[in-house]
């Protein structure tokens, strides 16, 4: 395969960027779309040029680590992740734009690298639980009912990609924050501080600079794992309910 490749390079988060255009052949249809940009790298590294920036883990759709914008498409498509798309999925001769995440509370490190620490002071504000030290429970000794076990399995799934922030054009993590809340919103573990996490994620959200979700879904049709917009309902339930509880179940 053939390809031409515009793709976004900045410096570092200071400097200006701009995408630039590289060519590229001999690109395999069973290359993975990170091995494909790990072939651009070695090329432009023998001729003495500054490799693209971009970042990648497992490689295995589980880490979240991997994440550019494919085309206008967070991950290049409906329910992926990056590394887990292949270069089938584009035709001989096509001609791929790159991009980083592009949100205010994403501010872009260098090239396609960009700082997602938003989300871990998302979590450290209440994505937790509190729990005795000593020794481990039986499993069966805290009983969770099928549906809300269900419910907080689905939730638990997210990988922290960022892809719903990159595609919210409101540049919204409702999604993200919601998915962290209701996991543990539907366990009996999580009751204690269910309403004080509630206010104190949506808070530091909003802290962040990540704007309002205003339902338009895009999030949920990129998100790897397909997380539920019914996790951002359940979010506003308990949000609503909080002003009226107090910190645990009513």
């Amino acid at each position: 395969m053939k390809l031409t490749l515009n793709i976004w390079r900045q410096a570092q988060g200071a400097a200006d960027g701009a995408l630039k255009t590289y060519d590229l052949d001999s690109v395999s249809e069973d290359m993975s779309f990170l091995e494909m940009l790990d072939l651009l790298n070695e090329r432009l590294t023998a001729h003495d040029e500054e490799p693209v920036a971009f970042d990648h883990d497992c490689r295995e759709g589980i880490c979240g680590m991997c994440g550019v914008v494919i085309n206008g498409i967070p991950h290049g498509g409906q329910h992926t992740t990056t590394c887990q798309l292949h270069m089938r999925s584009f035709a001989d001769g096509a001609t791929i734009t790159i991009e980083p995440w592009k949100a205010g509370a994403f501010p872009i490190i260098k090239d396609l690298v960009v700082d997602r620490s938003a989300f871990d002071r998302i979590i450290q504000s209440g994505g937790y639980i509190s729990v005795n030290t000593g020794s481990a429970p039986d499993a069966h000794s805290t009983p969770a009912p099928k549906l809300q076990a269900d419910k907080a399995f689905d939730n638990a799934t997210c990988i922290g990609c960022g892809a719903c922030v990159a595609a919210c054009p409101n540049g919204s993590a409702m999604l993200f924050t919601a998915a962290k809340i209701t996991h543990l919103a539907m366990l009996p573990q999580g009751q204690p501080e269910r309403y004080s996490r509630v206010k104190s994620m949506v808070a530091q959200h909003d802290a962040e600079g990540f704007g309002g979700c205003t339902n338009i879904g895009e999030c949920h049709e990129v998100c790897p794992k397909g997380i539920p917009l019914e996790a951002i309902s359940q979010l506003n339930r308990d949000l609503i309910a909080s002003l009226f509880k107090g910190d645990g179940k009513a």
